[in-house]
């Protein structure tokens, strides 16, 4: 876009402090949920991320007046979205931060969704997009709050949970190869403090029932006893 370098647009004071305020504030509120579930990205992450986003999104629009051009009849062209674009792919090296694997499962891949929808938003907030940056929040508090007990009710029939109970001295790795050999699809598994307690989520295929799955756990040397929580 041609323009002219003494029309550039400018900000006040004030549109500065509700921009950056505004980004802040939403930024915080996804924060607040993923922080009240111990996430590995919390409150002043998400609050970083969002401000840092509308920080650039500012300085990238409004910034460079000084440099652009200094006559009235200077004819510059202006990209506002050179700086801020390259938020969309930086972000995703600091939410590949927030993803662990453990054993077999990952945790923070929501998390790390997070941190680039609260980038979005910022860069929303900073360019004046008041009513979308608002909305995008609503709606991705909805989505890690009402809709994850939605997702439970529709996995309830599909994921199962396993509780088994290790022999003494006895590797995980003999829950794996146990659930392997009977046919079932191990999701993930998290062996607890005491290493004695490893908790399985599997997908039962057709046929196979929880008293076979028992059973055939059961009959290892290395598992003392499994059983399914209510």
């Amino acid at each position: 876009m041609s323009i002219l370098a003494a029309s550039l647009p400018t900000l006040s004071w004030s549109d500065e402090v509700i921009r950056l305020g505004l980004a802040a504030l939403l930024g915080g509120s996804i924060g607040i949920e993923r922080e009240f579930r111990e996430r590995e990205a919390g409150l002043r992450t998400h609050m970083l991320v969002a401000v840092g986003a509308a920080l650039f999104t500012v300085i990238s629009a409004f910034g460079f007046r000084d440099v652009l051009g200094s006559g009235s009849g200077a004819l510059v062209r202006l990209d506002p979205s050179r700086i801020s674009a390259q938020i969309v792919s930086g972000i995703g090296f600091l939410g590949a931060g927030a993803i662990i694997r453990q054993g077999l499962s990952i945790r923070g891949l929501t998390t790390a969704a997070t941190l680039w929808a609260v980038a979005a938003i910022g860069m929303a907030s900073g360019a004046g997009s008041y009513a979308p940056a608002v909305i995008t929040t609503v709606l991705v508090l909805i989505m890690l709050w009402p809709l994850r007990y939605v997702g439970r009710l529709l996995d309830r029939d599909h994921v199962h949970r396993l509780d088994v109970n290790l022999a003494a001295g006895a590797s995980p790795r003999v829950v794996v190869e146990a659930v392997e050999r009977i046919g079932a699809h191990l999701e993930s598994f998290e062996v607890a403090e005491d290493e004695r307690t490893v908790e399985v989520k599997l997908h039962l295929r057709r046929g196979l029932t929880r008293e076979v799955v028992v059973r055939a756990l059961a009959s290892n040397d290395g598992i003392r006893g499994a059983s399914w929580p209510e």
